[in-house]
């Protein structure tokens, strides 16, 4: 396919835009993919990939698009990774969580109540006794959250597969070249603070964040969830711990002193990653939209242009619905996902 053939051209090769470009691939378009810093090149590119669920209450429908998302994910994932033959990492485990006090307890025991209804008996969120063991978290109420909807997977394989599976099936990924076509603008931080200077006000920012690799292979059991840091087994025998959220830093790309109190925390949760060796470490700027749900859609006054960005650690979670809706939007020109997810509230 020569440049100027596309139907589709997307601008960014992180998640949203891989994840987009794949699912209008596997409707006949004709696309290439344009990124000067290759596949995963910014925050697409790190290591922890927790793709955990919003909690059950409260529901909206953020949650209930989230919901679907996470439920296509084996598929989308089996799909990716049969088409170009490289493995994203993906797994169903589930997760657990520590819950420190009585207050804690029995808001979960309403919310597995609230799953049992909204999550229609396809996941399961209840409270259990800890199981003790190296892997089992520390919990001062000797109880925990389980929860059977979480999965896994290694961000950066993720988007090899990806791009494997564009690849293959004749889709087109660059560093420069004119785009053609409907241009999809996934373009991640960078293109927030674009954004935010074409409308006048802040579409949203980037957030820092850090995150380590320790060598522990632990790539049977569940993820975990302890005092604010993701534990992440990934299933080439390495774990993943994760990550700050920094708004104010002197570097984006460089990691520090409050990488190793994440750390800390990790190992003092869990006793099977005491002694786990550090053998890499990750910074990077994640897109958060400024009303923390992804921000799709057409981009206003600027016919034949879209926006697929904002997915501030929710964004691999969300991949199989955004991939979907953007090709609805783009191809069919129907607005498939949340109201509150649409580039309007830009204008």
């Amino acid at each position: 396919m020569a440049t100027g053939q596309a139907d589709v051209t997307v601008l960014g090769a992180g998640i949203f835009g891989l994840s987009a470009a794949w699912a209008c691939l596997r409707r006949g378009a004709r696309v290439q993919v344009i990124d000067p810093a290759g596949p995963g090149g910014g925050a697409s590119g790190g290591i922890v990939g927790a793709l955990a669920p919003h909690v059950p209450g409260g529901w909206n429908d953020k949650k209930a698009f989230q919901l679907d998302s996470l439920l296509a994910a084996q598929g989308f994932w089996a799909e990716v990774a049969q088409a170009g033959g490289a493995d994203p990492g993906y797994a169903r485990h589930g997760r657990l969580q520590p819950l420190p006090d009585d207050r804690a307890v029995a808001l979960a025991q309403e919310r597995a109540q609230e799953a049992e209804t909204l999550w229609q008996g396809k996941a399961a969120w209840r409270v259990i006794p800890a199981p003790g063991g190296a892997w089992s978290p520390a919990s001062p109420t000797g109880l925990l959250v389980e929860d059977t909807l979480s999965a896994r997977l290694h961000p950066r394989r993720a988007c090899e597969a990806l791009t494997a599976a564009i690849r293959a099936a004749g889709g087109l990924i660059r560093t420069e070249g004119p785009p053609a076509g409907a241009i999809l603008h996934a373009t991640g931080a960078a293109g927030l603070d674009a954004l935010s200077k074409a409308f006048g006000r802040s579409a949203g920012m980037g957030i820092k964040g850090q995150a380590a690799l320790l060598d522990h292979d632990a790539r049977t059991l569940p993820q975990l969830f302890c005092d604010g840091v993701h534990v992440v087994p990934h299933a080439d025998g390495t774990t993943a711990i994760g990550s700050t959220t920094e708004r104010d830093y002197d570097r984006w790309d460089s990691t520090d002193a409050q990488l190793d109190q994440v750390l800390d925390t990790a190992r003092a949760a869990v006793p099977a990653l005491r002694d786990a060796p550090v053998i890499a470490r990750w910074a990077g700027l994640r897109p958060r939209a400024r009303s923390r749900a992804p921000l799709l859609g057409p981009w206003p006054g600027r016919p034949g242009h879209f926006i697929a960005n904002g997915g501030f650690k929710i964004g691999f979670g969300m991949a199989p619905g955004i991939a979907r809706a953007m090709a609805d939007l783009i191809l069919d020109n129907r607005r498939t996902y949340p109201e509150a997810f649409d580039t309007r509230i830009l204008t």
